[in-house]
């Protein structure tokens, strides 16, 4: 088993490197990859290191000194080269933001390790140690990787965030072949994307609010996005959950009003009082016959009932199929499945839902559903 120390690795800091290294893994099946970044005070996560594992070698690329990553690019998007990634996540904001492209086909080993049953949410520390049997450090997790030059330190455990990823791999692929889940684990992996569900998904309490309000709130979220993105600062410094809440559920109607809401900052009064006072204006004249997106209402209690009845089918399942739980259907999307099977079809269902786990999770739990649903009828 190849340590860091013995793995042999290169600066990837120019072009002529960039597309040596490019052409070299492009021969192989897959590729192990993780980026290092900072993410304080920025809205878009900043660059600082990509670190890519192949046959036995190790590339640490310096994107503060690339000019051109078209190579990079092609061998992101190359078919038939499998790009392994942990917790992929903010990885692939990184990518989407820094390269214009995201890997695929790829494996995210945290997801692949829930489907084998080997623990949902698993640590890269974890599987390391699951797997190879190895304990990793992890003392560098803090670093500012923006700094150069980077410390031995540093380099070391950049290097072993691929080197070991790159080696759990195989394990974790024969696995998923012997147990036949490999198609599954690359569709799961397929469907992940930047974005999460969106920054209205953190206003738990806007399905309360009438249409004018709701206008309100969604033309804030509007245009605190627009800003945290042009100013590249996180949308909390442009103005906080709480205070986009207050003004949505009062509906100031003069800028002292407006100065009023809880938390307001004295700086956002005096910089965009006058224009936020416009823009609330406007929202709660127009309001809103449908919102764009619907909003989940919490579950009624013969929904919360039934969700509640359909967990032990829900482990069953999971017994079966050797697989965690949370990975088959997190409990907040067990009561939207109770809901639709009690003939609440309000919401969208989840994009998700479809092709593996359609036939493995879904239709089997909503024929429980209905079975369940029909005792009650029938004793009733």
């Amino acid at each position: 088993m190849l340590e860091p120390s013995d793995t042999p690795c290169q600066w990837v800091r120019d072009t002529q490197a960039l597309n040596a290294m490019a052409a070299l893994i492009s021969q192989e099946n897959f590729v192990a990859v993780d980026t290092e970044f900072r993410r304080r005070d920025t809205f878009y996560p900043e660059v600082a290191l990509i670190q890519l594992a192949a046959a036995g070698q190790c590339w640490l690329i310096d994107p503060l000194t690339l000019v051109e990553t078209e190579s990079l690019q092609a061998l992101f998007r190359q078919n038939d080269l499998v790009k392994v990634l942990h917790s992929a996540s903010e990885d692939l904001e990184v990518f989407e933001r820094w390269l214009g492209v995201l890997p695929r086909p790829m494996i995210d080993t945290q997801k692949t390790a829930a489907m084998l049953g080997l623990g949902f949410g698993l640590s890269y520390r974890d599987l390391v140690q699951d797997l190879l049997s190895i304990d990793i450090a992890k003392d560098e997790t803090q670093s500012d990787w923006l700094v150069r030059p980077l410390t031995d330190a540093q380099c070391h455990y950049a290097m072993q965030d691929v080197t070991f990823l790159a080696q759990c791999w195989p394990i974790l692929e024969a696995r998923a072949k012997a147990s036949g889940y490999l198609p599954w684990i690359l569709e799961e992996s397929a469907g992940m994307v930047t974005g999460g569900r969106g920054p209205l998904a953190k206003f738990k309490s806007a399905w309360k609010l009438n249409s004018q309000q709701l206008a309100v709130l969604l033309g804030l979220i509007e245009w605190r996005e627009s800003q945290a993105r042009r100013r590249d600062r996180p949308r909390n410094w442009i103005l906080h959950d709480k205070v986009i809440l207050d003004l949505a559920k009062k509906i100031p109607t003069s800028l002292p009003q407006f100065a009023s809401a809880e938390g307001m900052p004295a700086g956002v009064v005096r910089r965009e009082g006058k224009q936020l006072m416009s823009l609330i204006e406007g929202a709660s004249e127009r309001g809103l016959s449908d919102p764009p997106v619907p909003l989940p209402a919490p579950a009624n209690s013969r929904v919360r009932k039934l969700a509640k009845s359909l967990a032990p089918a829900m482990a069953v399942l999971a017994s079966e199929l050797g697989m965690n739980v949370e990975i088959l259907m997190p409990s907040r999307e067990l009561e939207m499945l109770a809901s639709f099977a009690t003939g609440d079809e309000g919401l969208p269902r989840p994009a998700h839902w479809q092709g593996w786990r359609k036939a493995a999770v879904i239709q089997p739990l909503e024929l429980e559903a209905q079975r369940l649903l029909g005792e009650h009828h029938n004793v009733g």
